[in-house]
């Protein structure tokens, strides 16, 4: 079996044209290099140099020298990626978000790393928490990040930070003026707008047997758009208002109980990838950086 260092060898002796300067380039002694090109020989059954002065190669020299080089650039180039995934400056990263964590905390994080490995390539899907949960669980994405996911799940759930819901109504509407957070009693008399995101929540889960609403909508885009149309009102985590217009305001809840908590969903069975341990530094960081609510125990 030809082995890979020999034919390193016997591509640099080739190059320097004596076994001595071939043997310091190689940080090796004279007699391993010479020794190196002897097995190699024998292991061919044919001579790769005109004479032991090593300065002219045969017929066959020539050929093996280019074939050589061929093996030894992409051997070397498969290597350094290997090393470059383990890093996490190759790879790719699947990730699936809830809107508001998608718009509001990943752009910056993704664009950062976007410049600083520019050998990974990143895949962000924006969906809500069960589907983003389906996604890691099957193995579409590596990693999530979203509500907790149920307790009979195959994923691990590592806590990020706390996200109480706000109302987001217009700035004409009623409940807009009040000067308290809003109880569930404040809401009973509106119509509200149903999404996912209250999903589960006791006494402001929109889709509630007590108040199945008339209107829904799952876009974020979407269910603003109705909002500033004057089509009702709608609960939202904290971190999704952030950004909305000045048509548009979040009212406090008078609710403890009225948040969900956010953080990473990983399949229970797998160790996350490098380029998917720097990313979720990267977010924990952010997080912390920020000041959002502290994760619950």
């Amino acid at each position: 079996m030809i082995r890979t260092q020999a034919l390193r060898v016997f591509v640099t002796t080739a190059d320097c044209g004596n076994i001595r300067d071939a043997a310091k380039s190689l940080g090796r002694t004279d007699s391993a290099v010479s020794m190196t090109l002897k097995q190699l020989e024998a292991t061919l059954g044919a001579p790769l140099f005109e004479s032991d002065r090593k300065h002219s190669l045969t017929a066959l020299g020539l050929e093996v020298r280019k074939l050589a080089r061929d093996l030894l650039r992409e051997h070397d180039r498969t290597i350094e990626r290997i090393h470059a995934l383990a890093a996490g400056r190759e790879g790719v990263l699947r990730v699936a978000a809830v809107p508001s964590v998608a718009a509001q905390l990943l752009p910056e994080i993704l664009s950062a790393m976007l410049r600083e490995f520019p050998g990974i390539r990143i895949e962000l899907v924006d969906t809500d928490s069960a589907s983003m949960h389906v996604l890691v669980e099957t193995g579409e994405v590596e990693v999530g990040i979203g509500g907790r996911p149920s307790a009979n799940s195959g994923l691990h759930f590592v806590a990020l930070f706390n996200d109480p819901f706000r109302l987001v109504c217009r700035r004409d509407h009623p409940l807009a003026r009040h000067e308290r957070p809003l109880t569930r009693e404040d809401l009973r008399p509106h119509r509200l707008i149903s999404n996912n995101s209250t999903a589960g929540i006791s006494g402001f889960d929109v889709d509630a047997p007590e108040r199945v609403s008339a209107l829904s909508a799952r876009n974020v885009i979407s269910l603003l758009a109705l909002v500033r149309a004057g089509a009702g009102a709608t609960i939202l985590p904290a971190l999704a208002t952030r950004s909305i217009d000045s048509e548009l305001c979040g009212v406090e809840l008078d609710d403890a109980s009225a948040l969900r908590t956010v953080g990473f969903a990983l399949r229970r069975d797998s160790k996350p990838s490098p380029i998917c341990r720097e990313f979720q530094g990267r977010l924990v960081a952010m997080v912390q950086a920020i000041g959002l609510e502290p994760r619950s125990k």
